[in-house]
């Protein structure tokens, strides 16, 4: 069975415990994940929230765009003399 055979075997209750393994860096027994775990299960997370359709701003490592800045009047900058 390929990676992306697996990927789309995935149930949501392993999806879940993936997610989780890689928050915490263990597993539900208490095992700690190692280097290669953690990257295979992140990558693993990522692509099933893409295939599934999860929305952008709830998958894993979505940063909200920042708001944009209100454009700057086309007006130029008009200095008045106060007679100082």
């Amino acid at each position: 069975m390929t990676f992306a055979e697996m990927i789309e075997k995935m149930t949501p209750d392993i999806y879940q415990a993936l997610k989780r393994g890689v928050e915490l860096g263990k597993w539900p027994n208490g095992k700690l994940l190692t280097e290669e775990q953690k990257k295979i299960s992140m990558e693993a997370v990522l692509r099933y929230e893409m295939n599934t359709g999860i929305p952008e701003e709830e998958r894993v490592g979505y940063i909200a765009p920042k708001p944009k800045k209100p454009a700057v009047s086309e007006d130029p900058l008009k200095i008045v003399d106060s007679g100082r």
